[in-house]
């Protein structure tokens, strides 16, 4: 994060079996602080389509350019993931480079969508 780049980390499913969606967390650098994310989409996809970031809003009546709720900011790295895990539910050691959490959520279609625990077995956020 030091070096700009973001981190992220797949929360599970949202929503109802009418409506699914799934949600995940960014913590990335701003000019001067971390910005920490929540992003809630439709689970509109399958493994051959996993762009977390191509699927619809979860909230439709979202802007596509405001996509995402900022939840807070810090000036530290490890205060941004601290936040982030205290307001989403995020797990530490579970954070992962930009574009990696799409084979996560890839590991979620693939074990069925389960809505309990993650394929890890750990709780979903």
């Amino acid at each position: 994060m030091r070096r700009g780049r973001s981190v992220e980390q797949f929360l599970g499913p949202v929503g109802s079996s009418d409506r699914p969606g799934v949600r995940y967390a960014e913590v990335r650098a701003a000019r001067t602080s971390y910005e920490v994310w929540v992003h809630a989409v439709e689970d509109a996809g399958h493994e051959g389509f996993l762009d977390l970031d191509a699927f619809p809003p979860f909230d439709q009546d979202a802007e596509e350019e405001d996509f995402g709720q900022l939840l807070g900011r810090a000036e530290d790295p490890q205060v941004a993931l601290v936040l982030a895990e205290e307001r989403t539910g995020a797990v530490r050691g579970r954070w992962v480079s930009p574009g990696v959490v799409q084979d996560e959520y890839r590991d979620f279609v693939r074990a069925g969508r389960p809505s309990g625990t993650s394929p890890d077995g750990h709780p979903w956020a």
